[in-house]
């Protein structure tokens, strides 16, 4: 334990991300990837199933989301998708707003500069794509008959314009696909850092008390 603690004593408050920005991190990125899979599932219900008021997430027997009123499972997984997209997207751009009004951490000094430019490019891409694939979903589903339901609650009515509805949707799509593959190579760069250079990259983005 002394061992470990001294391995990264050079990690001080100054060096880590604050409580806040940790908590966004981490909610917002379960929530991405929850989202992901989500979308890939969803798109292979059929749309001729019965309604019904119990959905077994995911088929996989681990809950059980009970509706009031009989739907179908693609309307309900439709809803369920946008419900998220729009929390993710109030939740994102107060994470921006948080990035503008506090300064994160300077990269540590023992990445290289080919680290460091890697890392800058790959971040300033999450955060534009997570705005744009909200924003896109959300103009889709304005673009549609049905509108947004924020989990039961009608919040915009669609305009059902199939025109601004396919645009946004592939744009939604093509969005959707450039943010898996530069997660993937964040998680992979946050695990080369853990696991290969041992500097600390991950202790930066977990709680700690003392801020």
């Amino acid at each position: 334990m002394a061992q470990v603690k001294k391995n990264f004593s050079f990690l001080n408050n100054s060096k880590r991300y604050n409580n806040t920005a940790v908590l966004l991190h981490w909610l917002i990125g379960i929530v991405i990837i929850f989202m992901l899979a989500l979308g890939i599932f969803m798109t292979d219900i059929p749309k001729e199933a019965p309604k019904q008021t119990s959905f077994d997430l995911f088929n996989l027997g681990i809950y059980t989301w009970e509706v009031a009123k009989e739907e179908s499972p693609r309307s309900f997984y439709f809803n369920f998708h946008k419900s998220l997209g729009v929390t993710i997207f109030v939740l994102v751009l107060f994470r921006i707003f948080w990035r503008f009004t506090h300064k994160p951490p300077e990269l540590l000094t023992t990445m290289k500069p080919w680290e460091k430019r890697l890392a800058t490019a790959a971040h300033h891409g999450l955060y534009l794509l997570m705005f744009l694939i909200p924003l896109t979903g959300i103009i889709m589903s304005i673009g549609s008959k049905y509108g947004i339901k924020w989990f039961g609650i009608k919040i915009i009515p669609g305009i059902d314009n199939e025109v601004m509805r396919e645009l946004f949707y592939e744009f939604h799509e093509i969005f959707g696909q450039l943010l898996l593959l530069i997660l993937i190579f964040h998680i992979l760069g946050a695990l080369k850092h853990a696991i290969i250079d041992k500097d600390g990259t991950l202790r930066r983005m977990w709680f700690n008390k003392n801020t």
